[in-house]
């Protein structure tokens, strides 16, 4: 730590009225003058003037020990010739110090000294090294801790790339499982149909191995219907009525039957079942009055399916039904019908039967015919 100009001032000023007091009456003694402050040390300049033509400048300690100082370094005027030497003393040197000037011809020599108290050297304070210390710890912790938060932000970045890249991992798998649970869904929902279908289509073919002929019974026919060939019926009624029914010649009343019936495009008909009973009352009514009880059949009227057993409407998978198939299980209580064309039923009625039941027709009242189709059944069938 350097003093301040004033104090070095003042140090020269001391030094050289201390070279004074000792060079006192002879001009001939060296001068010893402080000059400055360097490289933490203090710089003492011996100055002797005289006409010298080889001189040499030794520079001792208090102790006499011999210290090396700068060559000497010879300078000249037209009046006279001086020379001088320097040489740095720093703190903890021994601080009495003497400039001897030998003259090798005339063989003489001056000397001078000084003595510079430890004050006077640059030193560094207490504080001064507390403070660097202190500074070089706080640089060290610094930039400890912005190593640290800089590896801390790299951890973290690196922890919120992994995280956001783990989120869209995830939300990747999680599209793609759902996409594969919807088609595996599909899938099943796809291979159920096709089980039903194909169970709908193996019951439809066990009903229909059960074929027998049916025929129409002329004496047990409303008044205003016609037939055909013992098989086809038409309406000759201007206005479309339940009662306007013919019955079939045959009953049964043991084991399974089935019979189709060709309706095509007719917007109203009515096909089905009745007990003897009522086939009984129907003629001595002259068939005039219409069905009251101890029938089960399906009807279509305005475009919907409507079931004598179900109040309620029912709904088919295609209301284009041409071919109906009539499906009577008199030992299981149960007689079914079915859209032949797409071999899958339509409506199935469970009842207890008892005695012989008749198959009975509506053909309704647009003039078209409703006729019972003969059914050609494969033999492997006939077992089923």
């Amino acid at each position: 730590m350097g003093f301040s100009v004033p104090w070095t001032a003042a140090i020269q000023m001391l030094v050289l009225a201390l070279a004074l007091h000792f060079t006192a009456g002879n001009s001939r003694e060296p001068l010893i003058v402080l000059n400055n402050y360097e490289d933490n040390g203090i710089k003492v300049t011996c100055f002797s003037e005289g006409r010298f033509s080889d001189v040499q400048v030794l520079w001792t300690d208090s102790k006499g020990h011999n210290l090396t100082g700068s060559p000497i370094t010879p300078t000249s005027n037209t009046d006279e010739t001086s020379a001088k030497s320097s040489i740095l003393l720093k703190s903890g040197s021994d601080n009495a110090i003497s400039c001897n000037i030998i003259d090798n011809v005339l063989k003489t020599s001056t000397e001078s000294t000084v003595v510079i108290a430890d004050v006077f050297f640059p030193a560094t304070s207490p504080w001064m090294t507390a403070f660097i210390v202190i500074l070089l710890i706080s640089i060290a912790l610094v930039s400890a801790a912005i190593y640290k938060l800089k590896k801390n932000n790299e951890t973290t970045a690196q922890a919120v790339s992994d995280k956001k890249a783990i989120e869209d991992e995830t939300r990747l798998l999680k599209n793609e499982l759902e996409t594969e649970h919807q088609k595996s869904q599909q899938a099943i929902q796809e291979i159920q149909e096709k089980f039903e279908k194909a169970m709908a289509e193996l019951d439809f073919r066990r009903a229909r191995s059960n074929a027998v002929n049916i025929t129409l019974d002329s004496d047990c026919k409303h008044p205003k219907l016609s037939l055909k060939d013992k098989n086809r019926v038409v309406s000759t009624a201007e206005k479309a009525g339940r009662d306007l029914i013919v019955v079939a010649n045959e009953g049964f009343s043991e084991k399974k039957q089935y019979w189709e019936v060709e309706v095509g495009n007719k917007a109203e008909w009515e096909l089905g079942v009745l007990t003897q009973n009522e086939r009984k009352k129907l003629k001595n009514e002259k068939m005039e009055k219409p069905l009251e009880k101890e029938y089960w059949s399906l009807w279509l009227s305005e475009g919907q399916y409507h079931c004598s057993w179900k109040s309620d409407t029912i709904t088919s998978e295609d209301k284009k039904c041409p071919v109906v198939g009539i499906f009577l299980d008199w030992e299981e209580g149960m007689i079914s019908f079915y859209n032949v064309e797409l071999m899958c039923p339509v409506v199935s009625i469970t009842q207890e039967f008892q005695g012989n039941l008749y198959p009975f027709f509506n053909p309704g009242s647009d003039k078209q015919y409703l006729g019972i189709r003969p059914v050609s059944v494969p033999s492997p069938l006939t077992s089923l």
